[in-house]
């Protein structure tokens, strides 16, 4: 399983060798790698099928009991084969279609490792490793929807989708965070059994609201669905990858997975069930108004998304096993139209429906498919779309809240696809003979095995539904639901309501098909609306990030040094200011009764050289001043028995006072001082900062949570250090780094001071000058 799970990334590691050495057959050659995975997977449906499942562990990292496993059931069994299955048709598809391109080998790099990361996301069972995948499909899906870096339109469209997922992955990782302390492990399997843990639990809200916010960036749902349609700026095999079997897919497959854990109360319903519908409303009345081949495709992916949402959040077995079919039908027919709009494009130039028109005659096989892939699309009968509408429109009619609204806007999206799939499936092909910008001749049979495998799968499910009921789609909607389902896949189930909604859909979707053009241009004042639309958030949140970028470059990251001292030291004094007052009990009673004079008098004397280091207009002056401060330090460790530390503070005081004599012979003559305003505000910060400290020092001083360590310096002393002094000790062998520190500190000082000392200016015609 782990060799399936990185095959991906290990054959991409070769793949720009394999395209060399064989050129517009490699990609026939590295499909192969989808393919054996697709029959690897296929192996386990005999135990899958009847409601089992598989656990494979590795040790990943035992310190923090975090395993490398993976978690076969019916859910991730059906994704893995749908990753794999269109994957060998998307392979083998993109090395015909983007022959002669220049980065083939790139691209190959790139899809094989996208496979590998949408693999790794469904079939993991541990929480940090199901996340690092999940991200590695945003990174992968980022660098192909920009396959064409040089073109404006793919580099925004990529920083657009990699944006708005990884933000939401963000909140997801905080999410599944929360997830695995509240159950206890970061075990998919193991959480999953522990659903009423999370319902009952405090923190489920939060859980739910950052889980889902990181699924619907990825899925594209209401109201971050703008950013998918966008990525059509990719290559057509990577729309059709993205759209049929992998990324956008991905948080349907985690809100799928952790319906147990997460599913089955109001709040799960609510937003699943009500923004799923407006999702599935919006995305297919925006593909009705498209005219674009593949915006027509991507927004009603965006439709079926809000479906898949939709159905997962009513949470019924009937809902869940319509979920599980309707997913398999959407790959099926989307990865199958896809790849004729690339045919379309490839063979005719036609990136337009308005381009198109007539073009059976010369596209015979791509028509026949294309008209097929889009009756299951519209849920005629007897394709497999027919069966999962049906099952649709019962969950729906069913739902135990929403009903009616759920009900009405499944209905009106379902005449809008109707719509939808009749100009996919019959513009392009039929009626008169429009001229298109290359002349139309059959694709070749790398492109068209794609097409006519899905589409013929369509229709083989649909008059056979019994063989992927039990097959798969039974024991997914089982591991979705938590326990086995009791409902089935049938082409017909009698006359009921849901198929006389299905009739009246057909019917009312044609009459919006024959209607096309009035129709957008009815809704075309409705365009106005997108000047306050979520792309319209989008674009300003990022207008102002760079604002922000700018203002905070400017103010804080200037290039001069006292600005960044400056903005340390007013964010640290505000940050412990806060702290101290919110989370601490400060307790300060110094006693200053037993002062002496001459105590009192070096600190006096030390205030007054620290207050004419500040104001005086002479270096020198200043310079003397602070070694008088020093100075004091000194005499303060001798009257209080630290005569060591006292005599160290004088020699480095000595070597500092004289180093910076000899420095200021090099600096140029005094100026003048600052504003006041300036030196106020200085001032300020510099009293705050002291206080601040002070305060520390004495809260400090004043809670001791262990014994002192002095005890142990003054008996291990002679014995441990070979010394009777034991300040020497502590400082030579128990601190020996920390005073090795402040010896290469005080050593590099040095070398800088020399360095200035014996610098020379040249004269000004030389390269080397002081100025420059």
């Amino acid at each position: 399983m782990l060799l399936a799970v990185l095959s991906g990334f290990l054959l991409a590691v070769a793949a720009p060798w394999v395209h060399r050495a064989l050129g517009r057959h490699s990609g026939w050659v590295l499909a192969l790698l989808p393919a054996s995975l697709f029959i690897y997977f296929a192996t386990f449906l005999p135990q899958i099928s009847g409601g089992g499942q598989v656990v494979i562990e590795y040790p990943w990292i035992p310190g923090l009991d975090i395993q490398l496993s993976f978690l076969v059931d019916g859910l991730s069994l059906l994704f893995a084969l749908i990753v794999s299955g269109i994957g060998f048709f998307v392979v083998s598809y993109a090395g015909r279609y983007l022959e002669g391109e220049r980065d083939l080998g790139r691209f190959y790099v790139l899809i094989l490792a996208f496979m590998g990361s949408m693999l790794g996301l469904v079939l993991s069972s541990n929480l940090i490793s199901l996340f690092v995948f999940w991200e590695l499909t945003s990174i992968t899906s980022y660098l192909l929807i920009g396959y064409h870096h040089e073109e404006a339109k793919s580099r925004k469209a990529a920083l657009q989708g990699l944006f708005v997922t990884v933000a939401g992955g963000l909140a997801l990782l905080t999410g599944l965070i929360m997830m695995a302390m509240v159950g206890g492990s970061y075990e998919l399997h193991e959480l999953l059994t522990s659903g009423d843990i999370f319902r009952e639990h405090d923190w489920y809200l939060a859980i739910l609201l950052l889980v889902l916010l990181g699924c619907f960036t990825k899925s594209a749902q209401y109201p971050f669905h703008f950013w998918l349609p966008n990525a059509m700026a990719a290559p057509t095999p990577v729309s059709a990858y993205l759209h049929s079997a992998t990324m956008v897919k991905a948080g349907v497959y985690l809100m799928a997975r952790l319906n147990p854990s997460l599913g089955g109360t109001e709040a799960w319903l609510l937003l699943l069930g009500l923004l799923g519908a407006v999702t599935m409303f919006v995305g297919v009345f925006m593909s009705v108004r498209s005219t674009g081949i593949k915006q027509v495709l991507a927004y009603s992916t965006v439709m079926a998304l809000g479906t898949l949402t939709m159905l997962i959040g009513v949470g019924t077995e009937t809902a869940l096993m319509a979920a599980m079919a309707f997913l398999l039908a959407h790959s099926l027919y989307k990865g199958a139209l896809f790849l004729v709009a690339g045919i379309l494009d490839h063979e005719a130039g036609c990136k337009d429906f308005l381009q198109t028109g007539g073009l059976r005659s010369a596209l015979p096989i791509t028509a026949a498919f294309a008209s097929l892939a889009a009756l299951s699309l519209a849920g005629v009968i007897p394709m497999f779309g027919f069966v999962a509408k049906e099952l649709l429109f019962e969950a729906v009619l069913e739902a135990p809240a929403l009903a009616g609204i759920l009900t009405f806007l499944a209905v009106v999206s379902a005449i809008m696809v109707v719509a939808v799939a009749a100009i996919v499936g019959i513009r392009p092909w039929y009626g008169p003979r429009v001229d298109t910008p290359k002349a139309p001749h059959e694709a070749p049979p790398a492109l068209l095995a794609g097409p006519v495998v899905l589409a013929s799968l369509s229709l083989l499910f649909g008059l056979g539904a019994g063989l992927v009921d039990q097959g798969i789609i039974a024991a997914a909607a089982g591991a979705v639901h938590g326990a086995p389902v009791s409902v089935y896949l049938s082409l017909w189930h009698g006359f009921n309501l849901p198929l006389l909604l299905s009739v009246l859909t057909l019917a009312l979707g044609l009459t919006l098909y024959f209607n096309w053009d009035r129709f957008r241009d009815s809704t075309r004042f409705l365009e106005v609306l997108n000047r306050y639309g979520p792309e319209v958030a989008y674009e300003k949140s990022m207008a102002g990030m760079v604002w922000l970028s700018e203002w905070q470059t400017r103010v804080l990251q200037n290039g001069y040094l006292r600005y960044y001292l400056l903005t340390i030291l007013i964010s640290t004094v505000a940050l412990v200011t806060v702290t101290l007052m919110t989370h601490a009990d400060i307790l300060i009673a110094p006693d200053l009764s037993d002062v002496m004079v001459h105590e009192a008098f070096i600190v006096a004397v030390l205030l007054l050289a620290a207050l004419v280091s500040v104001t005086t207009r002479s270096r020198l002056g200043a310079v003397a001043s602070l070694g008088v401060v020093g100075f004091c330090v000194a005499l303060i460790y001798v009257l209080f028995s630290a005569a060591d530390v006292g005599i160290t503070q004088v020699l480095v005081e000595t070597l500092t006072v004289i180093m910076l004599v000899l420095v200021l012979f090099r600096l140029p003559g005094f100026l003048g001082l600052t504003p006041t305003v300036l030196r106020v505000r200085d001032a300020v910060i510099a009293l705050s900062v002291g206080l601040m400290m002070t305060v520390l020092i004495l809260a400090a001083s004043a809670v001791q949570y262990a014994d002192s360590i002095s005890a142990y310096f003054i008996q291990e002393s002679q014995p441990s250090g070979y010394g009777r002094n034991i300040v020497n000790v502590i400082l030579v062998d128990f601190r020996a780094l920390d005073t090795l520190g402040e010896i290469v500190v005080l050593a590099l000082a040095a070398v800088g001071v020399y360095a200035m000392i014996k610098f020379r200016a040249e004269d000004n015609n030389s390269s080397t000058t002081l100025e420059k």
